[in-house]
């Protein structure tokens, strides 16, 4: 059964699109938060580049939840109430759930009305029994999710190494409202993007087929239909920056001339290489992703991880 939290109902993400815009196009190194590049069209083509050969994390991420399904299963135990933030389209969920004994609910959190009531049908289409609460809301910011059903424990699934894309002070945050949702003896099962050599991370963040640059390239597109601009798409090209120093990929996108763009009533000027700032990418080393999370409250149980230690997929637990 679907109940939607907020159904009917104009549920606005916490940071409105206009305000995070003007403020970060306005500052001197221009930026705007990754969680505005997930519009309907976004998240379509966040699924694409999820195909695409060079982006390996959902590939691995995948076999290892097909791998070790039962065995994260079995740790969870029985009874267990899941709740994802950026749910997506929940496949990765499916595998958890179907090796789950008797999970009591699900509640998937969302940005994209669209990508969550998707995600929603398919699960309970798939799961009948399952007590689905789609919640829309941006997770940046604290969100009241409906965990009032009974259950076991509680636990959070948070796969696709998102946690990269928060700055660590961020991650840690939303790591701790994690542990506090839980609650004592709730549990933490999440997918951790590992350090590798540039070369591929480069490629995984800037496919063959263009198909990352034009996800990162329909930001400005949605300032254009939302914010009434007038970006020239033609005039930005899509860039992936590798920094060791911060162990992260930054995606960017950077102008190929001078010019003056305009959106929300403001006017942005841009000189020739200039860039906007619009997603990072952070690769944990995994003993100082357990060192981030314990300042979050979680202790570190299990890890599962490829042969090339590409990916991780690491439960904890609130002691």
């Amino acid at each position: 059964m679907i109940g939607f939290e907020g159904a009917g109902l104009a549920v606005r993400p916490a940071g409105g699109f206009a305000e995070d815009v003007l403020r970060g196009l306005s500052a001197r190194r221009k930026a705007t938060p990754p969680k505005w590049l997930y519009d309907a069209r976004g998240s379509a083509l966040y699924e694409l580049i999820c195909e695409q050969p060079e982006y390996y994390p959902p590939r691995i991420e995948t076999a290892l939840l097909e791998r070790h399904a039962r065995e994260i299963a079995e740790a969870v135990g029985p009874d267990a109430l899941l709740f994802e933030y950026g749910a997506g389209s929940a496949r990765k969920t499916a595998l958890l759930v179907a090796a789950m004994t008797r999970p009591a609910a699900y509640v998937p959190v969302d940005i994209s009305r669209e990508a969550l009531l998707a995600a929603a049908e398919a699960l309970g289409s798939r799961f009948p029994r399952l007590a689905i609460r789609p919640v829309l809301a941006d997770f940046a910011a604290p969100v009241a999710l409906p965990l009032d059903a009974p259950c076991a424990r509680r636990v959070a699934f948070f796969p696709a190494s998102t946690i990269g894309n928060l700055d660590p002070p961020d991650a840690v945050a939303l790591l701790h409202r994690m542990r506090v949702q839980a609650g004592r003896g709730g549990a933490l099962v999440i997918g951790v993007d590992l350090p590798k050599d540039e070369a591929t991370l480069v490629r995984a963040y800037d496919d063959a087929r263009g198909v990352t640059a034009a996800f990162d390239l329909n930001l400005l597109a949605r300032v254009n239909r939302e914010l009434e601009g007038d970006f020239r798409l033609s005039a930005f090209r899509h860039r992936a920056r590798w920094d060791a120093r911060l162990s992260r990929v930054e995606m960017h996108l950077e102008a190929q001339e001078p010019l003056v763009a305009h959106a929300a009533g403001a006017a942005f000027s841009f000189e020739a290489g200039e860039t906007i700032h619009t997603e990072s990418a952070y690769k944990w080393e995994p003993r100082a992703f357990d060192a981030l999370a314990a300042i979050a409250g979680w202790r570190a149980e299990r890890t599962w991880t490829d042969e090339r230690a590409w990916f991780a997929v690491k439960l904890y637990e609130a002691p």
